[in-house]
């Protein structure tokens, strides 16, 4: 076995002798239980929505990727010869798969959300929207512009650029926060468990100084803290993030919260990600721990 590991096996194996060193209880055990598993229910949290960003940005990057939009402006009695003018151009167009206009019934479901369902799309001077669809590969995009100018001059190609590269760029963001804060969840977690050592060593500094005199080394009363400090650790996380799964799985549902959650949890093999918080804390709490207990133990001296 490596050493290190070696290491890590006798700092965390039995010792009831040693054990002795740390009460069993106190403000110190719900301490750093409970600041584990606060921080690990965060952490669910915080994965969740970075994994969530991600698949975001990839949905509406692949949803508006091969789309476009041709909205005609035009007088009402030529808006069907412009129509089919540009209906007619786009077939000849290399790089465009499909192209349909829009019915009344889709504007006006596209207006629903602002206008209500009972528009009078009919009766309404609105500019006619033909989808486009892009074929593999694509379009010339300025020459397709130059041929609609031609045809029909209200027309106005939209390859929805403007509204891909933000959407990536705040996708990426929260992605970023969400790493962003795990990484601070994780360095707060650390910064109680070493208050929590620091305190529970100050309050055995009596039992400190006489086992210094039977002959017992820092690195064996050190152990004690550790193996302790370690466990409490990680059998808070595990709560934690029992608690953060089961939050997670009754959120609402994406179509049931109108959209609003955007897909927030996770999906396939990312419900196992979670799971790893707990050794992770706890390997946290292992190093945080003896840092602070070897620390602590000079100043006894």
């Amino acid at each position: 076995m490596p050493k290190p590991l070696a290491r890590a096996a006798a700092l965390l194996s039995s010792d009831a002798r040693a054990d002795r060193v740390v009460p069993p209880s106190g403000h110190t055990a719900w301490l750093t239980s409970f600041t584990a598993g606060a921080m690990t229910f965060l952490c669910v949290f915080a994965l969740a929505l970075s994994l969530a960003s991600g698949r975001l940005a990839s949905r509406w990057s692949d949803a508006l990727a091969r789309t476009a939009t041709i909205r005609l402006s035009a007088p009402p009695e030529q808006m069907q010869a412009q129509t089919e003018a540009i209906l007619a151009l786009l077939a000849t167009t290399p790089g465009v798969e499909s192209a349909r206009a829009l019915t009344d019934e889709e504007n006006r479901a596209l207006l629903a959300p602002w206008f209500g369902a009972d528009l009078p799309v009919e009766e309404l001077p609105l500019p006619r929207l033909i989808e486009v669809t892009e074929a593999d590969p694509g379009y010339d995009g300025e020459g397709l512009r130059q041929r609609l100018a031609a045809e029909a001059p209200g027309a106005v190609l939209d390859d929805h650029t403007r509204w891909r590269r933000p959407l990536a760029e705040a996708a990426g963001r929260l992605r970023l926060l969400g790493w962003l804060s795990i990484v601070l969840i994780g360095t707060a977690m650390a910064a109680m468990v070493t208050l929590a050592a620091n305190a529970s060593l100050a309050a055995n500094a009596q039992v400190v100084r006489v086992l210094r005199l039977v002959g017992a080394d820092d690195h064996y009363i050190a152990r004690a803290f550790v193996r302790r400090f370690t466990l409490r650790a990680f059998a808070g996380a595990g709560a934690g993030a029992l608690a953060g799964l089961i939050g997670i799985m009754i959120l609402p549902r994406t179509d049931a919260a109108g959209g609003f959650l955007t897909g927030l949890g996770f999906s396939g093999a990312g419900w196992l990600l979670p799971f790893l918080l707990p050794p992770l804390a706890g390997a946290v709490a292992f190093f945080a721990t003896r840092h602070a207990a070897l620390s602590k133990l000079r100043e006894f001296r």
